[in-house]
């Protein structure tokens, strides 16, 4: 357990009451916080608050810390750059180290021939960028996403969203021209024959193939809940793109970067996407983004075409060559695998003991890893509440943890893949103890 928080403004007031006063009366409510917490320092895989309290981080800032909390090679490389220059704009005094990203991106993007990239700031700019790129090499209009997805929060990446609360709550009309079919999910009784089957009717009755840019899929589902796409799928899905002349967009925004054990989870299954998007866990917690493609496809738009102010920021290049950096020196793909496998085992031994909070479907690709918490002992169906409260109940106990899926009854397990191993099985520990309601 923390530490009890400490009193300020008088006995009976923390210092973090009185920022969540001061945050409420500042912020739109539309940007919630998911945890009563204000950091004030970090460091791996561990954050302490305001109050003093130490707390493990399973959440890594929404999949961004793979290379964990001021990593120091990242450090290291964003101080050097900090010394240099902060800011000129790629579009209008180009600098090196964006150069030395992208040629990064094209070493390792699971793409064959000639490829090209373009740098932005979010993954949602990523995703709009690339059905920019796609309908200008097309010539077509089109997007086929699926359920579940989730592309960012701009106007058309919300769109392509396939979760509605709270994300497209009171926020239409949405873009046209964006289709949805089912994602595959053996579990809850979504085959991938029906999803072609859906994909089949799709065309015939709503959206002609030719008129299609891209199918855009996220070789695992992220906020929705940690859905693996299995290699079968993902070949047929390839044959269907190339039999109709329509781009496949790999959605790699949360599983990029080594999260599951590869530099992209496309390289599982061995297909090759025609565009990736990246984002979260290139730069190490600094705030960059980007599209990598065959260069044909990229070179689609007209000059001036693409771009953005802040666009491929020299600070956060800097800070991605020190996550390629520690990735290669540390060797954090195999760690990633390593702690996937040591994670899903420990999770499938609490499962086995049927006490607690009844969990479901496991699930997991390399160090992304997710379960579902559900209303009863070897049953399906899904228990949002409980998972709410897991959350809350680990946090008190000293970890953070997050939830996804469609109906939020998921926990997903993002820990840096640079953790130390006693602070992993301690993180462990308490999420078992909060699971089965020891001490």
């Amino acid at each position: 357990m923390n530490a009890p928080a400490t009193k300020a403004h008088g006995a009976n007031r923390t210092q973090t009451e009185d920022l969540l006063e001061r945050r409420a009366s500042v912020f739109t409510r539309g940007m919630s916080a998911g945890q009563p917490v204000f950091a004030a320092k970090a460091k791996n895989s561990e954050i302490w608050d305001v109050e003093g309290r130490r707390f493990i981080d399973f959440g890594g800032g929404i999949a961004v810390l793979n290379t964990g909390h001021r990593h120091p090679t990242v450090m290291k490389r964003v101080q050097e750059q900090l010394e240099r220059y902060t800011h000129t704009c790629l579009m209008v005094t180009p600098y090196e180290p964006a150069v030395q990203v992208a040629e990064k991106l094209i070493e390792i993007a699971p793409i064959s021939g000639p490829k090209k990239v373009m740098l932005v700031t979010t993954g949602a700019e990523a995703v709009e960028n690339a059905i920019k790129i796609a309908r200008a090499h097309t010539g077509r209009s089109d997007v086929v996403v699926f359920n579940g997805a989730f592309h960012g929060r701009t106007l058309l990446a919300m769109a392509m969203t396939g979760k509605v609360v709270p994300y497209k709550t009171k926020f239409g009309p949405f873009p046209g021209g964006v289709w949805r079919v089912p994602y595959p999910i053996e579990h809850k009784g979504i085959s991938v024959e029906d999803t072609f089957e859906s994909l089949k009717w799709l065309f015939k009755t709503d959206v002609d193939p030719k008129n299609v840019a891209a199918i855009v899929i996220e070789p695992v589902q992220g906020e929705g809940g940690f859905y693996i796409a299995s290699p079968e799928f993902l070949k047929r899905l390839r044959a269907l793109c190339d039999e109709h002349g329509i781009l496949l967009v790999a959605d790699e925004i949360q599983t990029g970067f080594g999260r599951t054990g590869k530099w992209f989870a496309m390289e599982h299954s061995g297909v090759e996407p025609d565009l990736i998007t990246t984002a979260k866990s290139l730069a190490g917690g600094f705030p960059l983004a980007g599209i990598v493609g065959k260069a044909d496809i990229m070179d689609a738009p007209e000059p001036g075409g693409l771009g953005g102010t802040y666009a491929g920021n020299p600070v956060a290049c800097a800070a991605a060559l020190g996550v390629f950096e520690a990735f290669e020196a540390e060797d954090l793909l195999d760690k990633s695998a390593k702690q996937g496998e040591l994670i899903l085992k420990r999770l499938k031994a609490i499962k086995r003991k049927k006490t607690g909070r009844p969990i479901g479907d496991i699930r997991g690709l390399g160090g992304m890893t997710a379960f579902e918490l559900v209303t009863s002992h070897g049953g399906n169906e899904p228990d949002p509440a409980a998972a709410k409260a897991l959350a809350a109940e680990c946090l008190e106990r000293g970890l953070m943890i997050l939830t996804c899926g469609v109906y939020g009854e998921t926990v997903r397990l993002l820990a840096p893949l640079t953790i130390q191993p006693k602070v992993l099985k301690e993180g462990l520990d308490i999420l078992e103890a909060a699971l089965l309601g020891t001490k």
